[in-house]
């Protein structure tokens, strides 16, 4: 090929992902029909092994040695990512309670619905017994009776995050002489740190939705609209081994909002795509976040930006180490955005929200990387770094990568995007 001014981005590296080159100036007739049309994806090397039923049980007795340190009788856990994390049930949280109960001493316990029992006894794999409860009846007097039954009549119990408070009120009122608290004290020791198994189902997903990026940007077109980006990513992070979660991607003046604008979008030579996507392995997540130029030589605006947020995300990932606060993550990375003169603080233009956010089970979990969170960096803590620039009427651009703590340091779980130009590493 030969070269004048460039007039698509160069994408290098990107075939040997599966993805096809996007063309330079001067190309074949054979280059340009190729154009815009991705090669079959190429499966993600090798298999997402789930979390094991030993170390589900090691998550239990964490719990449980928390609960006696912090004097809670038991741990109440409904519906959600909590219970999955403990006992691997995965339950759709309706209007009927259902609920496990750990308590600090003796074995897990569940309360549902009684024409429920059979498809919960499907799932069960921690614990054994199950209490239910009748449609005309309480299943909160019925969960106060289980307690009693563990010896636990009054003091503290905990309630995870996520119980909707109908159920923590109603426990209360069946039990007054319990005292329904926060779990966080429980729950937050045991999810913040990952085990090896859970990093190594996060690095896959991260390699998977990379992938489908990857597969995204090779099909641009101009005129097509967000939705059929999104709909290629989200399509092809399904096809290797996935379950796709999210894709937002964005198009020129649009992409200054951080998560999106209702206006419909069609894609123009010129534009700044910003791709924020992910997808859960094995019920862990992924969220990363390209930001490329579509059609044309980036100007010198857009480049200028996109150097500026790249080196904003490296101070983020250097001030990450291990007995450092969360906060020295964004004061190192906003730093950087506003000694360019934007901002201060959270003010537009400029970075309008924290640089980064806890990952894991749930896309957005504990560990923000924002001022005013002191908690120290631990190994086994996992991470964005996403500091964003948003220009309202021009473009913003966010580099976004995952990390996770070792005792040497934070290690990415996608490599970041080297230039403008190579924006996968």
């Amino acid at each position: 090929m030969t070269t004048g001014r460039r007039e698509f981005i160069t994408l290098t590296g990107m075939a040997t992902a599966g993805t096809i080159l996007t063309t330079l100036g001067s190309c074949s007739a054979d280059s340009k029909k190729e154009a815009g049309h991705a090669r079959a994806l190429q499966p993600i090397p090798g298999e997402a092994t789930p979390i094991s039923l030993e170390e589900r049980k090691a998550r239990v007795a964490k719990a449980q040695r928390l609960l006696a340190e912090n004097k809670m009788g038991a741990l109440i856990l409904e519906a959600g990512t909590g219970l999955n994390y403990f006992t691997g049930v995965t339950w759709w949280p309706s209007e009927r309670t259902m609920v496990a109960v750990i308590p600090a001493k003796g074995a897990v316990k569940y309360v549902c619905p009684a024409f429920e029992e059979a498809r919960l006894r499907e799932q069960i794999i921690i614990g054994k017994d199950v209490y239910v409860w009748q449609e005309d009846e309480s299943p909160y007097r019925l969960i106060s009776e289980v307690l009693k039954g563990d010896g636990i009549i009054s003091g503290n119990i905990a309630i995870e995050e996520n119980t909707r408070f109908f159920i923590a009120n109603g426990i209360q009122k069946e039990a007054p002489l319990l005292n329904c608290v926060s779990g966080d004290p429980v729950t937050i020791p045991c999810r913040i740190i990952k085990s090896p198994a859970e990093i190594k189902l996060m690095q896959r997903a991260s390699d998977i939705t990379l992938a489908a990026i990857k597969q995204g940007v090779s099909q641009l077109k101009e005129g097509m609209s967000q939705r059929d980006l999104s709909s290629i990513i989200m399509s092809a992070q399904n096809e290797l081994g996935g379950r796709a979660d999210f894709a937002l991607c964005l198009f020129g003046t649009a992409s200054a909002f951080p998560h999106g604008t209702k206006q419909p979008q069609q894609l123009k030579k010129g534009d700044i795509v910003l791709m924020d996507c992910g997808c859960l392995v094995e019920g862990y997540n992924s969220d990363i976040t390209r930001t490329v130029v579509f059609g044309n030589e980036p100007t010198k605006r857009q480049q200028e930006i996109w150097a500026l947020e790249k080196e904003a995300q490296a101070a983020g990932f250097a001030a990450a180490q291990v007995g450092a606060p969360c906060e020295a993550v964004d004061t190192a990375a906003r730093k950087v955005i506003t000694d360019a003169g934007f901002g201060p603080g959270y003010k537009l233009p400029g970075l309008p929200h924290r640089t980064g956010h806890g990952i894991g089970m749930d896309g957005h979990e504990w560990g923000n990387m924002v001022k005013g969170n002191t908690r120290l960096l631990e190994p086994g803590m996992c991470f964005s770094i996403e500091p964003n620039i948003s220009i309202v009427g021009e473009f913003g651009v966010r580099l976004e990568d995952c990390v996770y703590m070792t005792e040497e340091g934070p290690k990415w779980f996608s490599q970041p995007s080297k230039s403008i130009y190579e924006p996968f590493g």
